[in-house]
């Protein structure tokens, strides 16, 4: 009788059972199954994401409801139809570019494969339908412009909803509603804290707020940064037309502005002023008139900027006695230029400015829009981003 094999060493067989086990985790894994892994989940958005989906989603009903007026129309008012295809259009283009629809490209949790109930039929979609809905969605625009923590979203958000804001009274012309009053935009007074600072000499005279170092203790204020990051949630209400809805609080001081942001809207505002002026001496009627009201409009803003700057009436002052003004051209192309410089400055500046602060400009923005329809700009989807305009 032969004598049995003396048995494998233990460790021998220790790494023989753990080499099979590691083939049939790596068979296991050619399978396409993972032990113990959850399946994936759709990720949580944040207050930034929230802003943005939202934007978009009411860009796409703005052009579900424009295409579904057109559809009732049938034809019918030529130029209202075409109005509303132009709506549609700009609706679709400004929720591509804020992003679109988010796709994480998982299956819904609810998909069973059954089919779903198709919905009831809607009644027809009335052009006044289409006007409240660009009224809800400029609101809301605006209102997170002026609150969302990510810039260049506020500056896109903003442009939307002077966009939104202007094609509402483009449509409410060929109906018997109404859109919200405009926006009247006060420049805010100067912060209390940084004109106490200008304070007086040591001789008692105000030195309206100029420094030796050539800047002023008031820019110098205004364009620290915040210690707190405010992140609050954006505050929505459906209809409104002010970025600061029903309100009686005063507006506040953009934090965030520097010495050169509000030189450039000093300038910017007064040369405004002149260029308007000067044309209103040329004109008559009506348009002098209209010319006349927009210069001093104008014109008070940029002494308004001085004032929040801490700037007037001293060296730093940035205003001239005259600007070099275009003699060529109508009334209505100046007013197009000027107005279309100042739009791209503010659309500029709420994206720099911080949050919960920059609800004025958001407002200039929107009034210049306004204003360029008012004197017969083409509508663009994008007002005072001028890297978005057609070429």
């Amino acid at each position: 009788m032969e004598p049995l094999p003396a048995p494998a060493p233990v460790h021998r067989r220790r790494r023989r059972a753990t080499a099979a086990g590691a083939l049939v985790a790596v068979l296991l894994s050619g399978c396409g199954l993972r032990l113990e892994t959850p399946p994936p989940a759709e990720p949580v958005p944040d207050s930034v994401e929230i802003v943005r989906r939202t934007a978009v989603s009411d860009a796409l009903y703005v052009a579900e409801q424009a295409e579904s007026a057109v559809q009732a129309l049938d034809g019918r008012r030529a130029r209202l139809t075409t109005e509303l295809e132009l709506v549609a259009t700009q609706s679709r283009e400004q929720a591509a570019e804020l992003g679109g629809v988010y796709d994480s490209g998982l299956e819904p949790e609810n998909s069973d494969g059954t089919p779903e109930e198709s919905p009831s039929e809607a009644p027809p979609v009335a052009p006044q339908d289409v006007v409240d809905a660009l009224v809800d969605a400029s609101g809301r625009s605006r209102t997170a412009a002026g609150t969302t923590t990510d810039g260049p979203l506020a500056r896109l958000l903003a442009s939307v909803g002077a966009a939104q804001a202007v094609s509402a009274g483009r449509v409410v012309d060929y109906t018997d509603g109404q859109v919200p009053a405009p926006v009247a935009p006060v420049v805010p007074e100067p912060d209390p804290v940084a004109a106490d600072a200008g304070g007086e000499d040591d001789d008692g005279e105000g030195d309206d707020g100029a420094s030796d170092d050539g800047g002023t203790s008031a820019l110098s204020l205004l364009a620290a940064p915040s210690e707190v990051d405010p992140t609050p949630s954006p505050s929505v209400e459906e209809g409104v037309s002010s970025t600061v809805p029903d309100s009686d609080e005063p507006a506040v001081v953009p934090r965030g502005l520097t010495a050169a942001d509000l030189r450039t809207l000093i300038e910017s505002e007064d040369s405004a002023g002149y260029a308007l002026r000067v044309r209103a001496a040329r004109a008559s009627g009506d348009t002098r008139e209209r010319l006349a009201e927009r210069a001093a409009a104008h014109t008070a803003r940029g002494q308004a900027w001085a004032l929040v700057a801490g700037t007037s009436r001293t060296d730093q002052d940035p205003r001239q006695v005259a600007y070099t003004v275009p003699r060529e051209g109508k009334s209505a192309a100046v007013v197009r230029s000027v107005e279309e410089s100042l739009a791209t400055d503010y659309a500029s500046l709420v994206g720099t400015t911080a949050p919960d602060t920059r609800a004025v400009l958001v407002d200039l923005l929107v009034e210049s829009a306004v204003t360029l329809d008012a004197w017969g700009a083409e509508p663009v989807a994008f007002p005072g981003l001028p890297e978005q305009q057609d070429d």
